[in-house]
């Protein structure tokens, strides 16, 4: 039988665990991490990913993986959320999205929902 770790042994596993991850960052995390540093002037450290499924009136309008940063030197965010996508003739662009943790926003599915709905709001006005 396996003994449980002790929590201070947890975290400080949990803690290398991040470590290496961080280190061996993919091109798409580090393009995502320079963009939120450079838009919010910021530092940033990339702490997970999670998968976000967002449906409206039975129909997908946006699913992917959306990376969370913990970020620093920001008034007002302590994090941000962040995707890119294809767009543009024959999706040759590829536009960045970032969105501060700042209420309403609270989670990567609400992040999304706030930019699924700006996005709507500009398309309209201009």
């Amino acid at each position: 039988m396996t003994p449980t770790p002790a929590p201070a042994q947890a975290a400080g596993v949990e803690r290398r665990r991040q470590t290496l991850l961080n280190i061996v960052t993919s091109p798409y995390i580090e393009r995502l991490r320079m963009t939120v540093e450079q838009l919010h002037r910021c530092t940033a450290v990339h702490v997970a990913t999670t998968p976000v499924h967002e449906i409206f009136n039975g129909k997908t309008v946006w699913q992917g993986d959306v990376e969370i940063f913990k970020i620093e030197k920001h008034p007002r965010a302590k994090k941000c959320y962040a995707w890119s996508h294809r767009e543009g003739p024959n999706d040759q662009d590829e536009r960045f999205v970032t969105v501060l943790e700042i209420p309403p926003v609270g989670s990567a599915q609400s992040a999304v929902r706030a930019q699924i709905a700006k996005d709507v709001k500009d398309s309209y006005s201009g």
